[in-house]
């Protein structure tokens, strides 16, 4: 079987980044003010954003995860792109509207000023950087691993090239150039898998249309409590998506809540447009990558497909096609993150809070996760973003939904919460990554897919630790609450009426 031609793929990836770079420039041009750097001043609309939004959370586990587990696991995997795309539905009926109103630039500075406490800021703080950091390893791998596939470079230029263009992408111009880069690299992404399914699937039409079958499907790590993990993978994605802290920071840049609110649903409308292609590719390296069922590369069976199927000059075009996506794909997901972990370790860990430290902050926020793709065993991606996803929906979900519908919330109950669900989903990662407890068994099972126990202690933890201290309700909860609920233009006509009076 015919391998991928290595130049095409090199120019794919060379023109993607000289894009990058370019459109991050024209961003750099228009970015002036410390708001620039953080949210854009405030001014994405609705379209706009969704595509920004779409293009960095559509990540490597998007683009060549899912496909490696459909066509690892079979059909029972579809349940990740049903999270991922459902996740954005109970984000738009808790929470988007009511964050963009709290004024926050980062989740930090939401949950400050919701509790009025800087020790829950700090804890948010570590919480945000800890799962940012997680999420951007597996995009680093999956460059090294397309990097490697595609063109035989060694594995660890692909993370490192990443890592080195996000770089210099976020830290020249913050979120303004980053909105614009993600806008490209969603609807590249979108082009690169739909146009080469396109021919995947004549071809499969021209081959007879051979029976992909499904009955013989690897239990692999799921082998033990299938049915528990999948309850695990649906609470993490459906409650994870409204935390995910590079997601979260795009709602900051939305003109008003109503806009946030469009936001989203143009979100849901692009996300699952997108998770159509994937289980096609899943489904097809079923019958022509049989091979990567057992190797662990299945990750890899997107990127290879084209020139199984249709090898020549075509099946060259298109495998470069799909290695400018994947590699869009990394970058678009990496700048995100990075942007938001910088934003964090700019306003909580550096001395100061201008452009300069930003961009410090930036280094900062790349060189850990890059050190971790090196050093680390790779983890197939979809399952490593759902280990991230399990932190999320244990930590931020309750902070999020309480700290908007619930004014008992007081600092304590968070912090109970957070160190209790985040902190426990956070040590399970851990441990299944370092591989302390394999498969099979209930330890394995329960530390692998967390969600299932850990979002309920989030949520029971940060209820009954702050009905047990009534007297540490922040005084100025009701007004918050009232800026969060109120439309923006009736709350500022009532601060005005307060002012006059």
């Amino acid at each position: 079987m015919s391998a991928p031609d290595h130049m095409a793929s090199w120019v794919a990836v060379a023109l993607v980044v000289l894009a990058t770079v370019l459109v991050g420039g024209f961003g750099l041009r228009i970015s002036r003010t410390t708001s620039d750097f953080y949210v854009a001043s405030r001014t994405v609309r609705p379209r706009l954003n969704a595509a920004a939004i779409s293009g960095e959370y559509l990540s490597a586990a998007s683009f060549l995860g899912v496909a490696g587990l459909v066509l690892v696991h079979g059909p029972d995997m579809l349940w990740y792109p049903v999270g991922y795309t459902a996740g954005y539905l109970v984000l738009l009926v808790f929470v988007a509207a009511p964050l963009r109103r709290s004024g926050a630039y980062t989740l930090p500075d939401f949950a400050e000023g919701r509790l009025e406490s800087r020790q829950v800021r700090r804890l948010v703080s570590a919480l945000v950087v800890g799962a940012g950091w997680l999420y951007l390893v597996p995009q680093l791998q999956g460059a090294g691993l397309t990097l490697k596939i595609l063109t035989g470079a060694p594995g660890w230029l692909g993370d490192v090239l990443v890592a080195t263009v996000v770089t210099a992408a976020v830290a020249a111009g913050g979120m303004r150039s980053i909105t614009f880069v993600q806008v490209f690299q969603y609807w590249l992404k979108l082009t690169a898998l739909l146009v080469p399914a396109l021919f995947l699937v004549l071809a499969w039409q021209g081959d007879g249309r051979p029976r992909v079958s499904f009955d013989d499907q690897l239990a692999v790590f799921r082998a033990d409590h299938p049915l528990y993990a999948t309850y695990g993978l649906i609470v993490a994605t459906f409650l994870g998506t409204m935390g995910l802290p590079h997601v979260v920071v795009r709602f900051y840049t939305s003109p008003n809540g109503r806009d946030a609110r469009r936001t989203t649903v143009a979100v849901l409308a692009l996300v699952g447009l997108f998770y159509l292609l994937p289980p096609i590719y899943g489904a097809l390296g079923r019958l022509y990558t049989p091979e990567l069922r057992y190797g662990g590369d299945a990750d890899a069976a997107v990127l290879l497909l084209p020139a199984r199927v249709i090898g020549g000059l075509g099946g060259d075009f298109l495998g470069a096609l799909i290695a400018g996506g994947a590699f869009a794909a990394f970058l678009s997901t990496a700048s995100g993150l990075t942007m938001a972990v910088a934003g964090v370790i700019t306003q909580d860990v550096l001395p100061s809070r201008g452009v300069r430290h930003f961009r410090l902050a930036t280094v900062l926020a790349i060189a850990v996760p890059l050190a971790g793709s090196l050093l680390v065993s790779r983890v197939p991606v979809a399952d490593a973003v759902g280990m991230a996803f399990a932190v999320s929906a244990s930590s931020f979900c309750p902070l999020l939904v309480l700290g908007i519908w619930w004014r008992r919330l007081t600092p304590p109950g968070a912090v109970a919460g957070l160190l209790l669900g985040g902190g426990s989903a956070l040590l399970a990662v851990a441990i299944t990554v370092s591989g302390a407890v394999r498969p099979p068994g209930w330890p394995h099972a329960l530390l692998a897919w967390p969600a299932v126990w850990s979002v309920p202690v989030g949520f029971l933890a940060m209820i009954l630790v702050s009905l047990a201290t009534p007297g540490r309700i922040p005084p100025g909860t009701n007004a918050a609450m009232t800026r969060f609920h109120l439309p923006e233009a009736l709350s500022s006509a009532r601060a005005a009426v307060g002012r006059e009076r």
